[in-house]
């Protein structure tokens, strides 16, 4: 009998919750199989199989477990029955990971991708369940059946039910009107650090903010023009993220003091950039982390932001892919944010945030044009960065940003050239 122990994952870490089994209690379960979830206040991870045998489950889902506590067992004395699942070999697990092949002109991936439809189109016959009046009235008045909850026999959608949700749009029929019920619901440890760290951001900084706002204009366009090329030389969208980034990188090594954060009576400056990004995943905000980002190019850029959020929405993001960071970036444009003023991630001392891109009048050249703007929004302990720095720091993000060709040695080739100061 094999004891599988909660393992450290961290140094500040010393408990986990068991969020879920994966498998069931009498199982056969093969060397190295992922057991269950368990999640600590920094990320989710997976526990393994040590050795084949049956399963004898000891924590339950939802449990708290100290960091060497017995999660379950295993018999790896018992024999294997003969209904379980094989152990998966290395050339199967090797086929799995590898993509499948992009279908060029001329291939026969057409015929591959007819099979299925007939059961494309069986699905809705069995999902949606509605009397012929019902489905008739839905299908004038544009109502989706997953509005309507069915009050007739095994679920079925009739009349009334449809009624009812045309009358009462954005309850389902069937709900009960002015319904007081309330739930409670145990907050995970990811959502309990972010509360406290929320807090203690807020009590622990003098935090202020300070706004201006770019004119996408030329992003845009070059998005636009170069997406289909870019995405063909290096396999990832073009996004905006790229973009802010490589602005914020320059800028923050013309302002130190914004990449900087407080260590007791000392100030501690990076000469790197670890951009921080903000991701809302399934369990919460999590604060991966792009490494060295000024030393990185617009598709490596673009390519780790993809990684990383990817990792984020599984639940797999490790403690190191977000311990550290110097600065942050936060996008809350992807929600419809036009403006906010966003949290400083400590022990950082600033933190941008994105907006959403919406057309505004603007005085151009004495004349009035339609420009897609974006507010930006940079919040900064003002304990180490004063009111010039944070003003000089967003002005200069605004500038390279409406003038991306800057991007690329973060110098005005005119200023260059007549020895201008960059600051004065």
């Amino acid at each position: 009998m094999i004891d599988i122990k909660v393992p450290s994952v961290g140094e500040s870490i010393s408990e986990v919750t068991l969020v879920k089994w994966l498998k069931k209690e009498g199982d056969y379960v093969n060397r190295d199989e992922v057991l269950c979830e368990l999640e600590s206040e920094k990320a989710t991870f997976e526990l393994n199989a040590e050795q084949a045998g049956i399963l004898h489950i000891t924590a339950q889902e939802g449990a708290t477990l100290k960091i060497g506590d017995i999660a379950c067992t295993i018999d790896d004395a018992a024999a294997k029955p003969e209904s379980a699942a094989p152990a998966p070999k290395a050339e199967e697990t090797k086929k799995e990971d590898k993509p499948a092949p992009v279908p060029t002109p001329g291939t026969e991936a057409p015929e591959k991708e007819e099979k299925p439809a007939p059961a494309a189109k069986e699905a809705p016959q069995s999902d949606v369940k509605a009397t012929p009046v019902a489905q008739a009235i839905m299908s004038e008045k544009q109502v989706k059946p997953t509005e309507v909850k069915g009050s007739g026999s095994l679920g079925r959608i009739i009349k009334q039910d449809v009624l009812e949700a045309i009358s009462h749009p954005g309850r389902k029929g069937g709900d009960a009107a002015f319904s007081r019920e309330e739930r409670k619901v145990k907050m995970s440890n990811l959502r309990k650090t972010l509360s406290r760290r929320l807090v203690e951001a807020k009590n622990s900084t003098a935090m202020l903010t300070t706004f201006n706002e770019v004119d996408m204009t030329r992003i845009m366009d070059i998005r636009k023009q170069y997406k289909d090329t870019f995405k063909e030389s290096h396999g990832v969208n073009l996004g905006f993220m790229s973009f802010f980034a490589k602005a914020c990188c320059i800028a923050l090594q013309e302002w130190p003091a914004v990449n900087a954060y407080i260590d007791g009576d000392s100030l501690v400056y990076h000469d790197y950039c670890d951009i921080s990004i903000a991701v809302s995943a399934p369990k919460g905000l999590v604060v991966p982390v792009i490494r060295n980002a000024e030393s990185l190019g617009m598709a490596e850029i673009e390519k780790t932001v993809v990684a990383l959020a990817a990792k984020a929405r599984d639940n797999k993001l490790s403690p190191d892919e977000m311990a550290g960071g110097t600065f942050t970036i936060t996008n809350g444009g992807v929600f419809g944010s036009l403006m906010s003023t966003p949290i400083i991630n400590i022990p950082q001392s600033a933190i941008l945030g994105m907006h959403k891109i919406q057309e505004r009048p603007m005085a151009i050249n004495g004349k009035v044009e339609i420009r897609p703007m974006m507010y930006l929004a940079v919040s900064y302990d003002h304990r180490i960065i004063d009111g010039r720095e944070s003003v000089g720091f967003l002005v200069r993000v605004k500038e390279l940003l409406e003038n991306p060709e800057l991007l690329l040695f973060g110098q005005d080739p005119v200023k260059t050239l007549l020895e201008i100061p960059l600051n004065p």
